[in-house]
């Protein structure tokens, strides 16, 4: 008779770790900032699941810095066609995207919306106010043209005297769905935020599903290898996790260097670690530094995210092999301008002139009206 030999199962693969580097060369590849690439604009928006835009004109920087050949002529014909609007959504902050992405993204996160203002000082100060009765109005009001939150709080307070104008228009800004309309947004113009009804400006129809699963999935292209904490921080959603494991089985496992769980799409770009990194300048708020609640894959552990107040191309960030290096701005005085670039360390051998180089770019892109525009580098401290 013959010996069964008791079989021992097979102990499942270990998920390969991903060190730092190699995180933040996927990451840098996912963001398209290791090559400039040849897209149309509206296509990398929506690559990128939106550019943050509390500063009307960084998604333009953010675009240069992305795509080959790019001119601000091209975004701001998206924004005045419109095919490309600046509405709140991801973490409940300005975000720019196109009118296809806000139809769809606007039920996902139209819960984090009312939450936000749930727990809002503009809430305190509307308790025992009808909301849906100020929904009502406020739309009846937007209807007729495009309003500013003063002018529409104004409105508002006629109907509840003694209330607070902006919480009253924050209030109804939390229930509708609002974008900016232009000029605010568009490049060389001005013009202060007015909001518009989004179905009536973008003429389409809001969606209906209010799943999050292919914003997980469409993250994941931009901003993976991540965690479900780096999901819900760069979104502002909660409770990820039953999704994420809900897609586990379209999706591969990493682990980081401290034995975190890292998820990502199958197919996505992760380039060797030594893949060279150019520099490149980024705009204020960009995503890449603020996609993820671990950021050590592009700064230092003990360093603020940096989030420089701005407008229009005149404050950002500056990557040197890959990782935040410190910051820049622009100077301008009759017909010169100046791009002052702060590191934080000395940069590397021949890093200073591909940046000087880099920096001469977005000056021709930034102030090509400038007669003289030169470039300036030091280091802080």
């Amino acid at each position: 008779m013959a010996q069964t030999r008791a079989v021992t199962p097979a102990r499942p693969a270990q998920p390969a770790i991903l060190d730092q580097r190699a995180l933040n060369r996927a990451l840098l590849a996912r963001q398209l900032l290791l090559e400039r690439v040849e897209r149309p604009a509206a296509d990398v928006i929506e690559h990128l699941v939106g550019m943050q835009s509390q500063a009307p004109n960084a998604p333009y920087v953010g675009l240069w810095t992305r795509i080959a050949g790019f001119q601000p002529g091209e975004l701001a014909g998206l924004m005045t066609e419109p095919a490309a609007v600046r509405a709140s959504l991801m973490r409940y902050t300005l975000h720019l995207v196109t009118a296809r992405d806000f139809v769809a993204l606007r039920p996902v996160f139209a819960p984090l919306l009312a939450q936000r203002f749930r727990v809002s000082p503009f809430s305190r100060n509307v308790v025992g106010v009808d909301l849906d009765e100020v929904a009502r109005l406020a739309r009846a009001l937007i209807e007729e043209r495009p309003r500013t939150a003063a002018e529409l709080g104004g409105l508002l307070a006629e109907r509840w005297p003694g209330r607070d104008r902006l919480s009253l228009a924050t209030a109804a800004s939390h229930q509708l769905a609002l974008v900016q309309v232009p000029p605010r947004g568009v490049w060389g113009a001005s013009g202060p935020p007015t909001w518009g009804l989004a179905e009536a400006w973008l003429g389409r129809s809001l969606g209906t599903d209010p799943a999050p699963d292919d914003v997980v999935l469409r993250y994941l292209g931009a901003f993976g290898p991540a965690s479900i904490s780096d999901i819900q921080s760069w979104s502002g959603l909660s409770r990820l996790r039953t999704v994420v494991d809900r897609l586990r089985g379209a999706l591969v496992t990493f682990r980081d260097e401290r034995g975190r769980e890292l998820f990502d799409l199958p197919d996505a770009p992760r380039p060797d670690p030594e893949t060279p990194a150019p520099p490149r300048f980024l705009p204020e708020f960009d995503n890449l530094l603020l996609g993820h609640r671990d950021r050590t894959r592009v700064m230092d552990v003990d360093r603020a995210t940096p989030l420089f107040p701005g407008n229009g191309a005149v404050l950002g960030s500056v990557l040197l092999d890959g990782r935040f290096a410190g910051g820049w701005r622009i100077v301008r005085s009759d017909a010169q301008a100046l791009l002052h670039v702060e590191l934080i360390a000395a940069p590397a051998p021949g890093a200073r002139q591909a940046l000087a180089d880099e920096g001469g770019r977005l000056l021709d892109f930034v102030a090509s009206g400038s007669d003289r525009r030169d470039v300036a580098i030091g280091v802080a401290g």
